[in-house]
Protein backbone atom coordinates (compact mmCIF):
# COMPACT_ATOMS: atom_id res chain seq x y z
CA UNK A 1 0.00 0.00 0.00
CA UNK A 2 1.56 3.63 -1.19
CA UNK A 3 -0.31 5.19 1.44
CA UNK A 4 -2.26 4.51 4.45
CA UNK A 5 -4.53 7.57 3.80
CA UNK A 6 -5.54 9.81 0.60
CA UNK A 7 -7.96 12.91 0.75
CA UNK A 8 -8.58 14.54 -2.72
CA UNK A 9 -10.51 17.82 -1.86
CA UNK A 10 -12.27 16.66 1.45
CA UNK A 11 -15.04 19.11 2.15
CA UNK A 12 -17.55 19.40 5.08
CA UNK A 13 -19.59 22.18 5.19
CA UNK A 14 -22.31 22.50 8.17
CA UNK A 15 -25.00 24.89 6.84
CA UNK A 16 -23.45 28.31 5.61
CA UNK A 17 -20.15 27.18 7.30
CA UNK A 18 -17.54 25.66 5.81
CA UNK A 19 -15.25 23.78 8.71
CA UNK A 20 -13.05 21.74 6.24
CA UNK A 21 -12.20 23.55 2.76
CA UNK A 22 -11.04 21.37 -0.29
CA UNK A 23 -7.99 19.81 1.72
CA UNK A 24 -5.57 17.25 -0.06
CA UNK A 25 -2.88 14.79 1.69
CA UNK A 26 -1.61 11.84 1.69
CA UNK A 27 0.40 9.59 4.88
CA UNK A 28 2.61 7.11 3.77
CA UNK A 29 2.69 3.90 6.13
CA UNK A 30 4.37 3.94 9.31
CA UNK A 31 5.17 7.53 9.71
CA UNK A 32 3.64 9.88 12.01
CA UNK A 33 1.58 13.31 10.57
CA UNK A 34 0.97 15.92 12.42
CA UNK A 35 -2.02 18.36 11.28
CA UNK A 36 -1.72 21.30 13.32
CA UNK A 37 -3.90 24.59 13.84
CA UNK A 38 -5.77 26.52 16.06
CA UNK A 39 -8.90 25.69 17.52
CA UNK A 40 -11.39 25.62 15.18
CA UNK A 41 -9.27 25.29 12.07
CA UNK A 42 -10.85 22.00 11.15
CA UNK A 43 -8.89 19.02 12.55
CA UNK A 44 -11.19 17.46 14.33
CA UNK A 45 -13.88 17.60 11.77
CA UNK A 46 -11.34 16.37 9.26
CA UNK A 47 -10.16 13.33 11.22
CA UNK A 48 -14.00 12.46 12.64
CA UNK A 49 -14.67 12.62 8.23
CA UNK A 50 -11.80 10.22 8.06
CA UNK A 51 -12.32 7.67 11.03
CA UNK A 52 -16.53 7.59 9.16
CA UNK A 53 -17.57 9.19 11.70
CA UNK A 54 -18.68 12.43 9.45
CA UNK A 55 -19.93 11.94 5.72
CA UNK A 56 -17.61 14.43 3.42
CA UNK A 57 -19.53 17.34 2.06
CA UNK A 58 -17.84 17.35 -1.02
CA UNK A 59 -14.47 15.49 -1.64
CA UNK A 60 -13.04 11.78 -1.39
CA UNK A 61 -10.37 9.82 0.89
CA UNK A 62 -9.60 6.58 1.55
CA UNK A 63 -8.02 5.01 4.33
CA UNK A 64 -6.15 1.81 5.04
CA UNK A 65 -7.44 1.29 1.26
CA UNK A 66 -11.04 1.19 2.26
CA UNK A 67 -13.31 4.39 1.13
CA UNK A 68 -14.83 6.85 3.56
CA UNK A 69 -18.12 7.08 2.02
CA UNK A 70 -18.68 3.11 1.12
CA UNK A 71 -16.77 1.84 3.75
CA UNK A 72 -16.99 3.39 7.30
CA UNK A 73 -17.12 0.47 9.31
CA UNK A 74 -13.84 -1.20 7.47
CA UNK A 75 -12.27 1.62 8.55
CA UNK A 76 -13.51 1.32 12.22
CA UNK A 77 -12.67 -1.80 12.06
CA UNK A 78 -8.49 -1.50 11.58
CA UNK A 79 -8.22 1.53 13.03
CA UNK A 80 -7.72 3.18 16.45
CA UNK A 81 -9.15 6.62 17.76
CA UNK A 82 -8.55 8.70 20.29
CA UNK A 83 -10.82 11.67 20.44
CA UNK A 84 -10.62 15.06 22.20
CA UNK A 85 -12.68 13.84 25.40
CA UNK A 86 -12.29 10.22 25.17
CA UNK A 87 -14.69 8.13 26.99
CA UNK A 88 -12.93 6.26 29.73
CA UNK A 89 -15.35 5.00 32.97
CA UNK A 90 -14.74 6.97 36.06
CA UNK A 91 -15.56 4.50 38.22
CA UNK A 92 -14.04 1.53 36.93
CA UNK A 93 -10.18 1.24 37.64
CA UNK A 94 -7.24 1.57 34.91
CA UNK A 95 -7.19 -2.37 34.69
CA UNK A 96 -11.21 -2.43 34.14
CA UNK A 97 -10.95 0.04 31.83
CA UNK A 98 -8.54 -1.19 29.48
CA UNK A 99 -10.61 -4.90 29.79
CA UNK A 100 -13.65 -3.07 28.97
CA UNK A 101 -12.39 -1.94 25.56
CA UNK A 102 -10.79 -5.44 24.96
CA UNK A 103 -14.27 -7.01 25.24
CA UNK A 104 -15.37 -4.32 22.59
CA UNK A 105 -12.84 -5.08 20.17
CA UNK A 106 -14.05 -8.57 20.58
CA UNK A 107 -9.95 -10.05 21.72
CA UNK A 108 -9.88 -13.61 23.35
CA UNK A 109 -9.18 -13.96 27.03
CA UNK A 110 -5.97 -15.02 27.03
CA UNK A 111 -5.18 -12.41 24.25
CA UNK A 112 -6.83 -9.30 25.98
CA UNK A 113 -4.99 -10.31 29.27
CA UNK A 114 -1.86 -10.17 27.40
CA UNK A 115 -2.35 -6.72 25.71
CA UNK A 116 -3.71 -5.05 29.05
CA UNK A 117 -0.69 -6.46 30.91
CA UNK A 118 1.64 -5.50 28.17
CA UNK A 119 0.06 -1.88 27.83
CA UNK A 120 0.41 -1.46 31.77
CA UNK A 121 3.87 -2.06 31.92
CA UNK A 122 4.73 0.25 28.57
CA UNK A 123 2.73 2.88 29.75
CA UNK A 124 3.60 3.11 33.32
CA UNK A 125 0.38 2.22 34.86
CA UNK A 126 1.11 -1.02 36.66
CA UNK A 127 1.39 -0.15 40.06
CA UNK A 128 -1.81 2.07 39.44
CA UNK A 129 -3.63 -0.72 37.60
CA UNK A 130 -6.36 -1.06 40.76
CA UNK A 131 -6.82 3.15 41.11
CA UNK A 132 -10.40 4.02 39.42
CA UNK A 133 -9.74 6.16 36.48
CA UNK A 134 -11.66 9.08 38.08
CA UNK A 135 -9.04 9.74 40.82
CA UNK A 136 -5.84 9.69 38.04
CA UNK A 137 -4.28 13.21 37.08
CA UNK A 138 -4.95 14.37 33.43
CA UNK A 139 -1.41 12.95 32.14
CA UNK A 140 -2.38 9.33 33.52
CA UNK A 141 -5.64 9.40 32.07
CA UNK A 142 -4.73 10.13 28.78
CA UNK A 143 -2.46 7.01 28.50
CA UNK A 144 -5.05 5.21 29.52
CA UNK A 145 -7.14 6.38 27.09
CA UNK A 146 -4.34 6.14 24.51
CA UNK A 147 -4.16 2.23 25.67
CA UNK A 148 -7.95 1.90 25.62
CA UNK A 149 -7.67 3.00 21.89
CA UNK A 150 -5.07 1.09 20.43
CA UNK A 151 -5.53 -2.08 22.69
CA UNK A 152 -6.56 -4.53 19.35
CA UNK A 153 -3.29 -3.35 17.52
CA UNK A 154 -4.47 -1.29 14.78
CA UNK A 155 -2.65 -0.40 11.58
CA UNK A 156 -3.33 2.70 12.00
CA UNK A 157 -4.20 5.76 15.20
CA UNK A 158 -5.60 8.84 15.17
CA UNK A 159 -5.27 10.67 17.74
CA UNK A 160 -7.24 13.99 18.16
CA UNK A 161 -5.57 16.88 20.39
CA UNK A 162 -4.33 13.62 22.55
CA UNK A 163 -2.18 16.12 24.98
CA UNK A 164 -4.28 19.17 25.60
CA UNK A 165 -4.39 20.16 29.14
CA UNK A 166 -1.66 17.74 29.68
CA UNK A 167 1.29 19.55 31.69
CA UNK A 168 4.69 19.73 29.73
CA UNK A 169 6.12 16.87 31.43
CA UNK A 170 3.43 14.02 30.87
CA UNK A 171 3.04 15.51 27.02
CA UNK A 172 6.89 14.83 26.77
CA UNK A 173 6.07 10.85 28.34
CA UNK A 174 3.30 10.28 26.06
CA UNK A 175 5.18 11.38 22.78
CA UNK A 176 7.61 8.81 23.98
CA UNK A 177 4.73 6.19 23.69
CA UNK A 178 3.56 7.57 20.29
CA UNK A 179 7.41 7.39 18.82
CA UNK A 180 7.61 3.58 19.81
CA UNK A 181 4.13 2.74 18.42
CA UNK A 182 5.71 4.73 15.31
CA UNK A 183 9.00 2.55 15.14
CA UNK A 184 6.73 -0.62 15.40
CA UNK A 185 5.19 0.52 12.07
CA UNK A 186 2.29 1.96 13.37
CA UNK A 187 0.53 4.48 11.21
CA UNK A 188 -0.13 8.02 13.19
CA UNK A 189 -2.51 10.90 12.68
CA UNK A 190 -1.87 13.53 15.55
CA UNK A 191 -3.79 17.03 15.76
CA UNK A 192 -2.37 19.69 18.05
CA UNK A 193 -1.87 23.19 18.34
CA UNK A 194 0.73 22.74 20.21
CA UNK A 195 3.98 23.79 17.73
CA UNK A 196 6.75 22.25 19.96
CA UNK A 197 5.03 18.88 19.40
CA UNK A 198 4.97 19.38 15.59
CA UNK A 199 8.84 18.46 15.57
CA UNK A 200 8.05 15.01 16.42
CA UNK A 201 6.34 14.42 13.03
CA UNK A 202 7.84 13.19 10.04
CA UNK A 203 5.83 15.45 8.11
CA UNK A 204 2.82 17.68 8.75
CA UNK A 205 0.27 20.04 7.31
CA UNK A 206 -0.66 23.52 8.56
CA UNK A 207 -4.44 24.30 8.63
CA UNK A 208 -5.71 27.64 8.91
CA UNK A 209 -9.35 28.79 7.88
CA UNK A 210 -10.30 25.00 7.14
CA UNK A 211 -7.78 24.85 4.60
CA UNK A 212 -4.10 23.90 4.14
CA UNK A 213 -1.44 26.63 4.20
CA UNK A 214 1.75 25.06 3.52
CA UNK A 215 2.98 20.89 4.40
CA UNK A 216 5.99 19.00 4.52
CA UNK A 217 9.23 17.77 6.67
CA UNK A 218 9.27 20.30 10.12
CA UNK A 219 12.93 21.02 8.39
CA UNK A 220 11.65 21.67 4.61
CA UNK A 221 8.30 23.83 6.17
CA UNK A 222 10.97 25.97 8.77
CA UNK A 223 13.60 26.61 5.90
CA UNK A 224 11.41 27.10 2.72
CA UNK A 225 8.00 28.71 4.10
CA UNK A 226 9.70 31.56 6.46
CA UNK A 227 9.36 34.81 4.82
CA UNK A 228 12.25 36.99 6.01
CA UNK A 229 14.16 36.78 9.08
CA UNK A 230 13.07 36.43 12.67
CA UNK A 231 14.59 38.49 15.03
CA UNK A 232 14.44 37.35 19.06
CA UNK A 233 14.01 40.54 20.93
CA UNK A 234 14.12 40.82 25.06
CA UNK A 235 13.16 44.00 26.44
CA UNK A 236 11.77 45.17 29.97
CA UNK A 237 8.23 45.71 28.95
CA UNK A 238 7.67 43.02 25.94
CA UNK A 239 3.78 43.52 25.72
CA UNK A 240 4.12 46.86 25.39
CA UNK A 241 7.42 46.59 22.89
CA UNK A 242 5.10 43.98 21.10
CA UNK A 243 2.33 46.60 20.39
CA UNK A 244 4.78 49.25 19.39
CA UNK A 245 6.84 46.98 16.94
CA UNK A 246 4.07 47.23 14.44
CA UNK A 247 4.69 50.87 14.00
CA UNK A 248 7.86 50.01 12.72
CA UNK A 249 7.88 49.85 8.91
CA UNK A 250 10.40 46.87 8.74
CA UNK A 251 8.35 44.42 11.26
CA UNK A 252 6.31 42.33 9.33
CA UNK A 253 5.38 40.47 11.88
CA UNK A 254 5.59 40.12 15.22
CA UNK A 255 4.39 37.70 18.47
CA UNK A 256 4.97 36.82 21.92
CA UNK A 257 7.45 33.78 22.70
CA UNK A 258 7.19 33.17 26.46
CA UNK A 259 9.34 36.57 27.41
CA UNK A 260 10.83 37.47 24.43
CA UNK A 261 9.26 38.76 21.26
CA UNK A 262 9.87 37.28 17.72
CA UNK A 263 9.86 39.65 14.93
CA UNK A 264 9.93 38.93 11.34
CA UNK A 265 11.62 41.18 9.45
CA UNK A 266 13.00 41.22 5.67
CA UNK A 267 17.20 41.48 6.21
CA UNK A 268 18.96 40.82 9.39
CA UNK A 269 20.74 44.47 9.10
CA UNK A 270 17.20 45.85 10.56
CA UNK A 271 18.77 45.00 14.29
CA UNK A 272 20.27 47.74 14.93
CA UNK A 273 17.31 50.14 13.85
CA UNK A 274 14.66 48.32 15.39
CA UNK A 275 16.57 48.43 18.45
CA UNK A 276 17.08 52.30 18.44
CA UNK A 277 13.59 52.39 17.56
CA UNK A 278 12.54 50.62 20.72
CA UNK A 279 15.10 52.53 22.68
CA UNK A 280 13.10 55.93 21.44
CA UNK A 281 10.20 54.61 22.64
CA UNK A 282 10.94 54.23 26.21
CA UNK A 283 11.97 50.43 26.23
CA UNK A 284 15.14 49.31 27.46
CA UNK A 285 16.26 46.57 25.25
CA UNK A 286 18.64 43.76 26.58
CA UNK A 287 19.22 41.75 23.98
CA UNK A 288 18.58 41.56 20.14
CA UNK A 289 19.58 38.78 17.29
CA UNK A 290 18.53 36.74 14.65
CA UNK A 291 17.67 33.25 15.62
CA UNK A 292 16.19 30.33 13.48
CA UNK A 293 12.67 30.69 13.34
CA UNK A 294 10.45 27.90 14.95
CA UNK A 295 7.73 26.05 13.35
CA UNK A 296 5.56 28.84 15.41
CA UNK A 297 7.33 31.79 14.02
CA UNK A 298 6.61 30.20 10.23
CA UNK A 299 2.83 28.80 11.02
CA UNK A 300 1.75 33.08 12.45
CA UNK A 301 3.57 34.78 9.61
CA UNK A 302 1.76 32.30 7.30
CA UNK A 303 -1.37 32.43 9.28
CA UNK A 304 -1.06 36.29 9.03
CA UNK A 305 -0.55 36.47 5.59
CA UNK A 306 -3.24 34.03 4.71
CA UNK A 307 -5.83 36.11 6.77
CA UNK A 308 -4.49 39.27 4.48
CA UNK A 309 -5.25 37.80 1.31
CA UNK A 310 -8.37 36.56 2.44
CA UNK A 311 -9.11 40.04 4.08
Amino acid sequence: MEYSVQARKLTKRFKDFTAVDHVSFEIRPGEIWGFLGPNGAGKSTTIRMLCGILDPSEGSATVLGYDVRAEPEAIKARIGYMSQRFSLWGDLTVRENLEFYAGVYGLEASGARQQVDKWLDRSGLTDRQHEVAAALSVGFRQRLALGCAVLHRPQMVFLDEPTAGVDPVSRRQFWDLIDRFAEEGTTIMVTTHYMDEAEHCDRLAFIYGGRIITEGTPAQIKREQMPGVVLEIRTDRPVEALAALYKHAAVREAALYGVAIHAVVDQRESAPDVAAFLREGGFAVIGIEPIPPTLEDVFVALAESDRGVAG
